[in-house]
């Protein structure tokens, strides 16, 4: 049998879907409905319903928290970092409560203990999206290679291109929808905003397999 993972915070499914193919299977929770979500979902506050208690089936469990307090986004339209809230210890802390095999994930400026980093280079994508993965348990970085060129955008008024897409945002010149789609690994989405919220799948499909060697271990 597969084992349960819990999906708090889970968007439109990037995450959700990388697990599924490392071997789990999936029960998503977010505050908002996520009509495209390819799994059980639940639309609930993730934190609320993981205070309440996660129910005996589930074996692991993934985290999301949102990330705008922490995006190059936000500190470069000099935001105040009080205008967002800070999730990330909470959702530490009730994950560690439940004493299961957790990961957490979030951008390169999140205050994540111990994370690894993974790449779109890593898996050969066409986006960088580095992301930064906490866990509870050993888990192992892989080689991160050199980019191969500029991502595509509008700087200044020039266009430069380059084998990457700037997946945020919704302007036509950082690419297509389908574009997107192909670059993410994420052929369900129905529009930009989903891909720009999400992970791409190869990410925790790699996070996974170890998080799954944890599970058996822990049985």
């Amino acid at each position: 049998m597969r084992p349960l993972l819990l999906d708090l915070f889970c968007g439109a499914g990037g995450a959700a879907v990388g697990y599924h193919r490392a071997g789990f299977d999936i029960l998503g929770i977010d505050v908002v409905d996520q009509p495209h979500y390819p799994f059980d979902f639940v639309k609930a506050d993730a934190l609320e319903w993981l205070d309440d208690g996660v129910p005996l089936v589930v074996e692991a469990i993934h985290a999301s928290p949102p990330c705008l307090r922490y995006t190059t986004l936000a500190k470069g339209n000099n935001n105040n970092e009080a205008d967002y809230a800070d999730l990330i210890p909470a959702t530490r802390t009730l994950l560690q409560a439940t004493g299961l095999p957790y990961v957490i994930e979030n951008v390169p400026s999140a205050p994540l203990r111990c994370p690894i980093v993974l790449c779109g280079e890593m898996f050969g994508l066409n986006v960088i999206r580095h992301r930064l993965f906490e866990s509870n348990f050993l888990m192992l970085q892989p080689p991160h290679p050199r980019h191969r060129g500029r991502v595509t955008s509008y700087r200044h008024g020039t266009l430069f291109t380059g084998p990457y897409f700037a997946v945020y945002g919704t302007g036509g010149e950082r690419g297509t929808l389908d574009e997107w789609r192909t670059a993410m690994d994420m052929p369900w989405a129905q529009d930009k905003y989903e891909i720009a919220q999400a992970i791409p799948p190869t990410y925790t499909r790699f996070v996974g397999a170890q998080l799954l060697e944890a599970v058996r271990s822990a049985a």
